[in-house]
């Protein structure tokens, strides 16, 4: 986004509102409803974009929720782009997270209120599976079938039988691909 092209600020407060709203399931389960707003929605991100700020989101100490609006505001309007997308996006979280807890510790042992917390669960799943089939056909392309599959079982048996964070998988690649040496010849042009 050229800088001259500020995303207005209204527009920032009501993308990050949405997805503070609807953003049921934690941090995680709201990247898909980010990707929504920013690259599809408004296009103030190219999927390649939004990808690299997950990745580097990831890596970062805190929860993502906050990390990437406050980046993403901050690319598209500036720090007071920063603060709004932040604000935005936790405020309806903390109001929606003191009236449900709220209600919920009322009445814990009401049914339908036990059936809401489980009915959201499949949404939420099929929400990262979408991200999932995404971030895999990105990556496919990128890549390749076989450079792909074998990064991600590489970082399955990683993280899941070997309990590596998925943060330092991450700044491993990152530090990787910035020592690999750059291609020369016709490959470094295009």
């Amino acid at each position: 986004m050229n800088p001259a092209d500020k995303a207005p600020l209204g527009a920032l407060f009501w993308a990050f509102t949405r997805i503070g709203l609807l953003g049921f399931g934690g941090g995680p389960a709201m990247i898909p409803l980010v990707q929504q707003e920013v690259v599809k929605r408004h296009g103030w991100l190219n999927d390649e974009e939004f990808a690299d700020v997950l990745a580097i989101g990831n890596t970062l100490p805190g929860p993502i929720a906050t990390k990437m609006p406050g980046y993403i505001g901050y690319r598209v309007a500036g720090l007071g782009g920063c603060v709004i997308a932040v604000g935005a996006v936790i405020l309806p979280m903390i109001a929606a997270m003191i009236a449900l807890l709220g209600i919920f510790s009322r009445y814990r042992d009401v049914a339908w209120i036990q059936g809401m917390g489980q009915a959201v669960v499949p949404v939420v799943m099929v929400m990262m599976a979408q991200l999932t089939m995404d971030f895999w056909n990105k990556s496919r392309l990128a890549l390749g079938w076989g450079a792909s599959l074998a990064m991600a079982g590489v970082a399955g048996v990683l993280i899941y039988l070997l309990g590596v964070h998925p943060g330092w998988i991450i700044g491993g690649l990152l530090a990787a691909a910035l020592l690999r040496p750059a291609p020369s010849g016709k490959a470094a042009t295009r």
